[in-house]
């Protein structure tokens, strides 16, 4: 007790903001679960495995730590009998969603004090506290000290540490979670009307047709009717929908989805148009004579076809679900647990944790260190009761979404979106240092070579770190098949039938064709030509002005039709285990080729591009009574982005002084005032700082449609020189590698879902000769190679 009585100035009490580290090593994936458990330094709050505390202690020579072991319950002999809890939320990870039935654990404390590892029974009587002499007086037969007890105390510093959330748990995004329904407000005053339906617990069928299933019942008048037909036929006829238009009846309640536990039914609100809570359900049952008790489920609820619709054919096919595979371990077969929205970490730096930080779980490098030793080493892949337990890599997460709103919200995204949000916080982390920069090998230039009808020529370079290809459908190699299916399709939708997934032909369209369509001419509407003074039509053609090590194409199978509406391309893609695109690249300026001149009259600059409101949303506004002047502004101010967030500016705005003044061109563009941050963030991609600022200008701030302004308007930058642009590129890239156009595929991820913003990710890995799958925790080698289904394909230079 004196030892630790000496170090009680470095104990500190958790303040209620205070990180406490206690789930996982900062610099490792050890746990309390870990056979040398974790180690919490009771002055930082920082946690560490057995392998690294000793580092922690040298660095920063804080000596007490509260020492944390969990080690597994033994199941009890019924434990397979033991009903699942019915999940009441769609996620997973979380209370009242689904469960992976984690096993329970036993934990015990110590108290450890470094260097010399010595260890204290926690909780003890005995433990000291930091004490304060307030006085010392000399008595005639004793000596009379006075002590003052204060803070921090041993013992109520270990307790706020054990009972506190974790860091680690306050930053925990669950996956795939849908909001917990709400009541309706709707539900509590629904009129009903006293007309005598009963409804039969069984033979149900729509009102105003022959469909018997996905019936819905109105809780106001009674009516079944049938539910929305579905974007590929399916589904029902809308009549339950069509009645609510009619009638303006809220509230219906699926059929087949009532049982004795209501909670479970799938009520809908129509004026709300969501799913929702009836906390009087019973009572509107009972209205139709309907007793819920003795009532089954046979149907799926709105959140469970939703699920069932994502574990189709394609998700079986891409987690070779019902294959036998043979499970892997060790060093490279490491799986990650699901945090959430998901992603994947293919490329690990080589870090010394000499330059490590104060705090280690802010760093990017250390925590890239820390994935890639996790991953790499094997030490976290060794078979267990499930499998293997994997590692978490929340605190590696919190660090590369720190500074982005969309990666640090529950929302899933897209991995395209991550692995350029991740190449981005390396390069920032890393800048000029090249050497320490894992994404160098994947940066490449691109060339671009735009002929205008005069003859004359330019060219322009930028730099990306993926190509992404367009997937031509017309190329396809089994249109006859498609032909027949399509056929086939159409009738078995007049007989009221559906086409199973085994059934379902879907076009096949090769790699090369999807290369070919990159490379190939394409014609520029409105390109300006400095060498006619005007306005025409250009060609543009682009080609590899350098070959990376690693190639990394991403098929663009999600694609926006009309009216901004997502939709993901059912197709697969066939893609050989070798290609050679050495026929890609770019030859330069060719002898006899005369460039445009860089301006004749002074008229070589684009014209001024100034945002346009959209007369769909002007119009759909005006309609609800809004002036249209002001719709008009709504919509310029909100980049068209929709009906919804115009109005949103518009209710918001509606007081401004200035909201009656007319619109001119000046004050549009001082209306988008243009975000350093994305000009950066533009800039990092390979664009010229006027070209981003103009984009950004010209997209309300949006980064997203500033790029694909920028390829729209090439003549943007058709008047920067190749010389100059040359002699930058060389200056600020001559890092980039180049070599051979023939590659080899060494690694694809797949997407399952209906869009990039739900769904999940797999990935398979060509390793040690052999494909393996790693899906979330499960490593294993692959069965029934998806390669055909991929959405982003890796390739190595050979």
């Amino acid at each position: 007790m004196d030892l630790l009585r000496s170090h009680l100035h470095k104990v500190r009490i958790p303040e209620p903001g205070s990180r406490i580290h206690k789930d996982e090593c900062c610099v490792s994936f050890d746990t309390p679960r870990s056979e040398g458990g974790l180690y919490v330094d009771m002055t930082s709050f920082l946690g560490f495995g057995r392998e690294h505390v000793a580092w922690n202690y040298e660095k920063s020579g804080n000596p007490v730590y509260l020492h944390i072991v969990q080690r597994r319950k033994p199941e009890p002999d019924d434990e397979a009998d033991r009903p699942l809890k019915k999940p009441t939320l769609l996620a997973i990870g979380v209370e009242g969603g689904f469960t992976d039935q984690e096993p329970e654990y036993d934990e015990a404390f110590e108290i450890v004090i470094l260097p010399e590892f010595t260890s204290l029974p926690f909780p003890s009587i005995d433990l000291p506290e930091k004490v304060t002499v307030l006085d010392i007086r000399d008595c005639t037969y004793y000596i009379v000290v006075t002590y003052h007890s204060t803070t921090p105390q041993v013992r109520i510093a270990v307790d706020k540490v054990i009972l506190a959330e974790s860091a680690d748990r306050k930053q925990q995004l669950a996956s795939w979670v849908a909001d917990k329904k709400k009541v309706s407000a709707h539900a509590m005053d629904l009129k009903q009307l006293d007309n005598g339906v009963i409804v039969p617990p069984t033979g149900w069928k729509c009102s105003k047709c022959d469909k018997t299933e996905n019936l819905w019942l109105n809780l106001t008048d009674g009516m079944i009717l049938c539910g929305r037909r579905l974007w590929d036929g399916s589904g029902g006829n809308n009549h339950a929908i069509e009645h609510y238009e009619q009638t303006k009846y809220p509230l219906a309640v699926k059929l087949g989805t009532i049982t004795a536990d209501l909670e479970a039914a799938d009520v809908f609100s129509y004026p709300e148009d969501d799913s929702v809570e009836d906390p009087l359900l019973a009572q509107h049952l009972s209205h139709f004579g309907i007793d819920f008790s003795s009532l089954q489920k046979t149907e799926m609820t709105t959140a469970e076809r939703e699920l069932d619709h994502n574990t189709n054919y394609d998700w079986n096919r891409i987690q070779e679900s019902g294959k036998d595979a043979e499970l892997l371990y060790g060093p490279g077969y490491t799986g990650l647990v699901n945090l959430g929205n998901s992603y994947f970490e293919k490329q690990s730096l080589k870090a010394a944790f000499a330059i490590a930080p104060a705090d280690p779980t802010l760093d990017l490098n250390m925590q890239m260190t820390k994935l890639a030793h996790g991953m790499l080493s094997g030490k976290y892949s060794v078979p267990n009761q499930e499998g293997q337990e994997g590692i978490h890599p929340r605190m590696f997460k919190t660090v590369i979404a720190a500074k982005h709103p969309e990666f640090s919200s529950m929302r899933q995204q897209d991995a395209l979106d991550f692995f350029l949000h991740l190449i981005d916080q390396v390069d920032q982390a890393n800048t000029r240092n090249h050497e320490l920069n894992p994404f160098t090998g994947f940066k490449f230039i691109i060339e671009e070579r735009l002929q205008c009808p005069s003859g004359k020529v330019s060219y322009n370079k930028r730099s990306d770190y993926i190509l992404s290809l367009n997937i031509p459908l017309h190329e396809a190699t089994n249109k006859e098949q498609l032909e027949a299916f399509h056929e086939k399709k159409a009738a078995m939708d007049l007989d009221g039938k559906e086409v199973s997934n085994e059934e379902i032909v879907r076009p096949r369209v090769p790699l090369e064709a999807c290369l070919a369509s990159f490379s190939g001419a394409e014609e520029v509407p409105e390109f300006y030509s400095t060498a006619l003074n005007s306005k025409t039509t250009a060609i543009k053609t682009a080609g590899f002005k350098t070959f990376p090590d690693y190639l990394v194409l991403q098929m663009r199978k999600f694609v926006m039709e009309a009216g901004w509406v997502p939709k993901k391309l059912d197709v697969y893609v066939d893609v050989p285990d070798i290609i050679d695109i050495s026929h890609m690249r770019s030859k330069g300026i060719q002898s006899g080729e005369e460039l445009l001149p860089e301006g004749a009259s002074g008229d070589n600059k684009a014209e001024p591009v100034h945002p346009v409101a959209s007369e769909d949303i002007v119009s759909q506004l005006a309609s609800m009574g809004f002036n249209y002047l002001h719709c008009q502004k709504a919509a310029i101010s909100t980049s068209n982005t929709g009906v919804e967030e115009a109005m949103n500016w518009l209710l918001s705005h509606m007081d401004d002084p200035d909201i009656n003044d007319p619109i001119s061109k000046d004050s549009q563009a001082a209306e988008q005032t243009v975000d350093e941050t994305s000009v950066q963030t533009l800039v990092s991609f390979g664009f010229q700082e006027d070209v981003a600022r103009k984009a950004l200008a010209a997209s309300g701030g949006n980064i997203e449609r500033a790029t694909d302004w920028i390829f729209s308007h090439p003549e943007a930058f058709s008047s920067v020189p190749t010389d100059s642009s040359t002699s930058n590129m060389e200056d600020d890239d001559a890092h980039i590698p180049d070599g051979s156009g023939r590659y080899k595929l060494m690694a694809f991820v797949s997407h399952m879902g209906t869009s990039t913003h739900c769904g999940h990710y797999v990935a398979h890995v060509l390793k040690d000769g052999r494909w393996v799958i790693f899906n979330d925790s499960k490593v294993a080698a692959s069965v029934d190679l998806p390669k055909d289904m991929g959405y982003l394909y890796f390739f190595q230079r050979i």
